[in-house]
């Protein structure tokens, strides 16, 4: 059973980080992109960023040098820095493991939540 659960978010201040952290279990880790999307209140879901099996890491505009995705193969760990945090990155935070061959996930988690603001 593929399970993927989000943890690390919370309240925090405009220009502050956070760390999220996605626990992985039921597949192998190790041989799977990985995907962080977020979904805004009232907004679709939006993609922030992505992993490869190789570790090679892509991001959306939006959030360019202010995020770092990473994994840790070893600990089936998925993680996401979020530094110099605004208001507009306010929302739910999902990772999400993608179909072999192809851009679409198969899988996803709860998420978890993020809130920036003073």
């Amino acid at each position: 059973q593929v399970q993927l659960v989000e943890s690390g978010g919370g309240l925090v201040q405009p220009g502050g980080s956070l760390r999220l952290s996605c626990a992985a279990s039921g597949f192998t880790f190790s041989g799977y992109w990985m995907y962080w999307v977020r979904q805004a209140p009232g907004k679709g879901l939006e993609w922030v960023s992505a992993i490869n099996a190789g570790g090679a890491t892509y991001y959306a505009d939006s959030v360019k040098g202010r995020f770092t995705i990473s994994r840790d193969n070893a600990k089936n760990t998925l993680c996401l820095q979020m530094n110099s945090l605004k208001p507009e990155d306010t929302a739910l935070y999902y990772c999400a493991r993608v179909k072999n061959g192809e851009y679409a996930m198969d899988y996803w988690g709860n998420g978890t939540l993020v809130t920036v603001s003073s």
